[in-house]
């Protein structure tokens, strides 16, 4: 399921993202464009260790894509958030008094069934008036088929899916606009483009060749995206703010969006872009292979100045980078922190004492960067969520042991930083051994006395994107359903066992609860309070608060399917997911995000026309 790499090619030329983002503004003084970019949201996904964060931080996917919108010059856009806005209905929608011109999806694969219901609720509006409905995200990087209607009983589909990133949707819209004919609703030129293959050109698209009735026959993917390499060529995150729908219970949009003066109240934190990309190739993970096993960054001088400009405009004290592996190149990740640490705000005052950010990284990255870690501190990081994943190498192997760990959160520790580790449990692992670091809670039990905060624990899932995906399919490993259940997409998100080899999975789902219950109690919170793991004031008693509350919604959602998978039958997969639709490129080869099960699909599907 790995995506494809682009061999020699895989980056953009320098420059080139911002000679595009020139030519659109001179298109957006002809064409006012009125934009919708929503944000699916699942509320079934509030568990651990997201929960909190899932509704006091705005998304950075939807907001980067609004910002490319307003930096391009379209500044009639809004972008919706279903964390904040969960009645809102694209049907209903209207964008400076009419239906907008563009409507925008983005969805990560565990909200696909809200994301399906945006796209259904816009394909119900009067095809006259219908706006463009375009679909991206994770969801669409890696199962663009899933976004189209199959079939004439299912709702409307979108019209594009994008699988890349702001420059992919720009060079979409560049085509638009160059070919709109004066009165033509967007969706019109888009269908005309389609139909003679003036989109496919563009890497990083898949879309569908219709019937009359909306229904696909094909899909047509434009191969694997160009990435942006000098990630300062992006559009400030600061005009995404500018741009929020305020949080309300209706179903229609507000007259204008969030007044700056109120952003920070609804998300305390700022995501913002700061790295992409990681050195490890571990088989459960798609990070590197989406980033065409590239690192990808911004310059110090460009973050000093976004973390200064969003502490201005919306007040912003506390950041989270998201990052893949912060620490992947020790010294370019030294030089942010030094100019984090002499850069001055408010007449003179230090940054650094204005604010605190957090990031990820890797045991084995923070070791070398041993002698360094006081700058980094210096610089206003507070906080690593570390994928520790298995102390024993098990899961995987990447440079960590329980010694190295240690020694790792000891060093954070010293240097006034809390370690935030993120552990996978698996098949084979007990949720107990005596004398043995294996076992789930001596494992939990050991980062805790290292230091640690917080805990997260997952179940190791399939992921798509990953080398096992396939992989966990095709040996039986994945159920399709439980008691008659199905697995819902709300449901991969890892906290629920929906892949496994035991003969009693409902053990691995009460293992999970557990280690929660067994690192996040009411007598650590007092030991929290008089025997501080962490320098910072309170910070470890907050850290017990929030995993305690968090602990609640967690097993109040996943209790129920331990008795499912207790009582129920489990039917397994013995084959991953695959589009109905055949999917292949523009000249009949295979494309670029069929899975190989895809692939011989397609192909037994062509030899039947052919008959």
């Amino acid at each position: 399921m790995e995506l494809p790499r682009r061999a020699g090619d895989e980056l953009l030329r320098p420059g080139e993202f911002g000679a595009l983002r020139s030519r659109l503004r001179e298109h957006a003084a002809r064409h006012d464009l009125a934009t919708v970019v929503a944000c699916a949201f699942d509320h079934r996904t509030r568990l651990l260790p997201f929960i909190g964060a899932d509704l006091r931080m705005a998304p950075a996917g939807a907001r980067a894509i609004g910002a490319a919108m307003a930096d391009a010059g379209f500044s009639k856009t809004r972008i919706v958030l279903q964390q904040w806005n969960r009645n809102f209905r694209p049907s209903r929608m209207a964008l400076d008094g009419r239906i907008p011109d563009l409507f925008l999806v983005s969805s990560m694969s565990l909200h696909a069934t809200r994301s399906r219901e945006l796209v259904a609720g816009a394909g119900r509006i009067d095809p006259a008036h219908r706006p463009l409905v375009v679909v991206g995200g994770a969801k669409a990087v890696y199962q663009p088929w899933e976004a189209f209607r199959a079939s004439p009983d299912e709702p409307p589909g979108a019209d594009l899916a994008v699988t890349g990133e702001e420059f992919v949707w720009l060079s979409v819209l560049e085509a638009l606009l160059e070919e709109r004919a004066r009165g033509e609703t967007l969706r019109s030129t888009f269908l005309r483009l389609r139909d003679r293959g003036a989109l496919d050109g563009i890497p990083g698209l898949v879309y569908a060749r219709t019937d009359g009735d909306g229904v696909a026959r094909e899909l047509v993917d434009t191969g694997m995206q160009r990435l942006l390499g000098d990630l300062d060529e992006l559009p400030h995150p600061s005009l995404g703010y500018r741009l929020l729908e305020p949080p309300s219970r209706r179903q229609t949009l507000g007259p204008r969006a969030l007044p700056a003066n109120r952003v920070r109240r609804h998300s305390p934190v700022s995501s913002l872009v700061l790295t992409f990309g990681c050195r490890f190739r571990c088989p459960y993970c798609p990070i590197p292979a989406y980033n065409q096993r590239q690192h990808r960054l911004k310059s110090p001088d460009r973050i000093a100045e976004e973390m200064t400009s969003l502490y201005k405009e919306y007040g912003f004290r506390l950041y989270f980078g998201t990052d893949d592996n912060f620490f992947n190149d020790p010294p370019r990740s030294l030089a942010i922190a030094e100019t984090l640490a002499r850069t001055t705000v408010d007449g003179g005052r230090p940054l650094r004492r204005r604010i605190r950010w957090a990031t990820e990284a890797t045991v084995y990255d923070t070791l070398q960067l041993r002698d360094d870690l006081g700058a980094f501190s210096g610089g206003g990081l507070r906080a690593i969520w570390m994928g520790v994943e298995d102390l024993t190498g098990h899961v995987v192997k990447k440079g960590q042991d329980a010694d190295r760990t240690t020694e790792a959160f000891a060093l954070l520790r010293a240097n006034r930083i809390h370690p935030m580790p993120m552990m996978m449990h698996h098949d084979g692992q007990p949720l107990y051994t005596p004398g043995r670091p294996y076992g789930l809670l001596n494992q939990a039990q050991i980062l805790r006395n290292a230091g640690a905060v917080t805990f997260q624990v997952l179940m190791l899932s399939p992921a798509t994107g990953s080398k096992l995906y396939e992989e966990t399919f095709t040996k039986g490993l994945a159920y399709e359903s439980v008691n008659g259940r199905p697995i819902g997409s709300h449901m991969t998100d890892a906290n629920y066992v929906i892949a496994s080899a035991e003969k009693k999975p409902w053990r691995k789902q009460l293992n999970l609860m557990a280690a929660y219950l067994f690192f996040y109690n009411p007598l650590r919170l007092l030991k929290a309070i008089f025997f501080p793991k962490s320098r910072l004031y309170l910070a470890d008693a907050l850290g017990q608060l929030h995993g305690m509350w968090g602990t609640l919604f967690t097993i109040r959602r996943t209790l129920p399917w331990a008795w499912h998978l207790w009582r129920g039958k489990i039917v397994r997969h013995t084959a991953p997911p695959v589009s109905r639709i055949p999917l292949r490129k523009p000249d009949g080869g295979r494309a670029a995000h069929a899975l190989e099960a895809q692939a011989a699909a397609d192909v037994k599907t062509c030899g039947a026309a052919a008959e």
